[in-house]
């Protein structure tokens, strides 16, 4: 069951200059795919390698900036789901609340065609990952990841076509 707090649910993705120098020094993390690309074995995931169909549990963090993400393969407990990416545009960074209110809207259209049943109707809940200020400017960042979790328990398979 999740006990992440609103707050914590809106992360975002980590950029600053460290991250990059990190994030050229090492590969993708501890997880295992197969051909299709579905992960058969968890591990620390490099959150810009994360993509449409990955489980992962929460982060036990205050922070807002992630750079890894717990995965598991979704047939075991997980606690959310990335159901849509899409890439925002622009060069220059257009501030927090655009990004967010951009990441909010794009998630929000997707819900339903995902899970089955519109938001509203829904005991789901969703949340985006974003990108932050340094890694739109130093890495090019513009990846939203959208996320679905249950707010009630962990879950097991799939939230895709749930309706509920």
């Amino acid at each position: 069951m999740s006990t992440m707090s609103p707050l914590r649910r809106t992360l975002a993705v980590a950029g600053a200059a460290a991250l990059a120098l990190g994030l050229a020094a090492c590969s993708s993390g501890g997880e295992t795919r197969d051909e299709a690309g579905e992960i058969v074995s968890g591990g620390d995931t490099d959150v810009f390698t994360i993509k449409i169909g990955d489980c992962f549990n929460d982060v036990d963090s205050d922070s807002e900036e992630i750079s890894s993400l717990p995965t598991v393969p979704c047939a075991e407990a997980h606690d959310n789901e990335v159901y849509a990416e899409t890439s925002l545009t622009g060069d220059e960074y257009p501030g927090d609340d655009v990004v967010a209110q951009q990441a909010d809207q794009y998630c929000y259209e997707q819900f339903s065609a995902f899970v089955g049943v519109d938001y509203e109707s829904s005991t789901l809940e969703y949340y985006p990952i974003t990108p932050l200020q340094g890694g739109w400017e130093q890495l090019g960042d513009r990846l939203v990841s959208c996320v679905v979790y249950d707010p009630a328990e962990s879950t097991t398979g799939s939230l895709a076509g749930a309706a509920r």
